[in-house]
Formats: C-alpha cells, sequence, structure tokens
C-alpha cells in the first residue's frame, strides 16, 4: 500500500471514530459544501445548500448580537462599580473640607473625569474666603444660574442628569480647566427645603465621553447619594 493510500485510510478510520470533529469545524464543512455543489453541476438547484448559508449567516447575526449584549454588560457592570466606589470615597470625610477636596481629586479619577466641579447658588453671590480656598472644587453662582446653565436659556424641561457636549466650559463653572472641557454630565442637585439648588458637574476632555444618547440610571443613584451627603454637610 502507498504512503498515498495510507494517509487515506488513516484519515478515513479517523473521520468515522470522531466525525463531530468534522462537523463542528466551520471551514471544512464549507470546503465539503462547495465540493458537493461542483459535482453537482451549475444546473442543480443545491436547496440544502442554500438553508445552509441562510442558517450560518444567522448564526453570524446572532453571534455578533451575543458579544455586544456581553459586551454591554461588562460595561454597566464596570459603571455600577465606578459609581459604587466613589459613593464609598465620598462617605470617608469627617469635614466639609476634605469632602469637597476629595470630590475633586479621587472621586474624579475613580469616575475618570477631568474636572469636578459644585456650583452653589447663594442670594449672596459673593466669594469669601472660604470658597476661595476651595475655588478648584466650589463656585456660587446667584439665583437661577443652574436652570439657565442646564437649558441654555430655552424653555425646556430641566432634567436632574444632563449629558451633552460642549465646545468649551464656561470659566464660572469650570475655573481653569474651562478651555479644554468638551463634553459634561451635569446634575442638578435637590439640598433640601428651604435651600436653593445646586449643581454638580463632570467635565472631560474627550468629547465623546457624555453625549446624550447614553443611559443616566447610574448617575441618577450618584446624584441621589450626593444629594443627601450634601443636605448631611449643610445642616
Amino acid at each position: 500500500m502507498s504512503s498515498t493510500a495510507e494517509l487515506e485510510e488513516v484519515l478515513r478510520e479517523k473521520i468515522l471514530a470522531e466525525p463531530n470533529t468534522i462537523l463542528d469545524d466551520h471551514d471544512v464543512m464549507s470546503a465539503l459544501v462547495r465540493a458537493n455543489e461542483k459535482v453537482m453541476g451549475e444546473n442543480i438547484v443545491d436547496l440544502r445548500g442554500i438553508a445552509m448559508n441562510r442558517l450560518e449567516s444567522r448564526l453570524g447575526k446572532l453571534e455578533s448580537t451575543h458579544r455586544s449584549v456581553i459586551a454591554a454588560a461588562y460595561e454597566n457592570l464596570a459603571g455600577t462599580n465606578q459609581i459604587h466606589r466613589a459613593i464609598l470615597r465620598l462617605l470617608d470625610p469627617t469635614d466639609f473640607e476634605t469632602f469637597l477636596s476629595d470630590l475633586g481629586t479621587e472621586v474624579a479619577d475613580i469616575l475618570r473625569v477631568d474636572a469636578m466641579r459644585l456650583v452653589l447658588e447663594t442670594p449672596q453671590a459673593e466669594t469669601s474666603a472660604a470658597i476661595e480656598k476651595m475655588g478648584d472644587v466650589l463656585s456660587v453662582a446667584d439665583p437661577g444660574f443652574v436652570d439657565e446653565y442646564l437649558s441654555r436659556g430655552r424653555n425646556t424641561t430641566i432634567r436632574q442628569v444632563t449629558l451633552r457636549q460642549i465646545s468649551s466650559g464656561p470659566e464660572r463653572v469650570y475655573g481653569k480647566a474651562a478651555a479644554h472641557i468638551r463634553s459634561e454630565a451635569c446634575i442638578k442637585l435637590n439640598l433640601g427645603e428651604g435651600r436653593l439648588p445646586g449643581l454638580l458637574v463632570m467635565g472631560a476632555e474627550d468629547p465623546h465621553q457624555f453625549n446624550p444618547q447614553q443611559g443616566t440610571d447610574l448617575l441618577g443613584f450618584y446624584a441621589a447619594a450626593f444629594e443627601r451627603l450634601m443636605r448631611r454637610w449643610l445642616s
């Protein structure tokens, strides 16, 4: 028996012993189908081959969708972990100054934003020594500033969380980082009965980090936790 015949016999025995090896190999099965079509000739319509092609196409789309769902789930889990870590970090400080300092440093790093600022409305929007000391994180504004900033002067519904792209951030809000901000997440804060609202902004140099098509559930949860912490500090 020649070496070719021996190879064919070994291959035949291997296939008969483990047929699933062939059936599970996409490339091998495709080659077998193409060979079968050549034997049948061009004038014969192979309905089974057509059905297999359609099934392969559907399977490819299903696998692509499956990968997208898994990627979205991992991204959502990562985002949830970020928010939880940020909130835990905000629970650590024992004084308001440290709370604000952490907000603009450790918390901003956890949330991977380039700027984090807190704006508080007050009837006397004057800069005191304490505010100047925390100027990298805290600023004050006249009553009505928050809604004006969120609506951009338009007659529109104000949402608690607003995600958008901007050409640059106003210095009144972002301070020295204003010129580099290209997208932002704005959170309107309800600081309790009898108090004017506040605004927490997270700015990013990446114009695609925040956009209106993104979900806001996680930031809504973060906003609820942050409001409670602020009310405790202000009281």
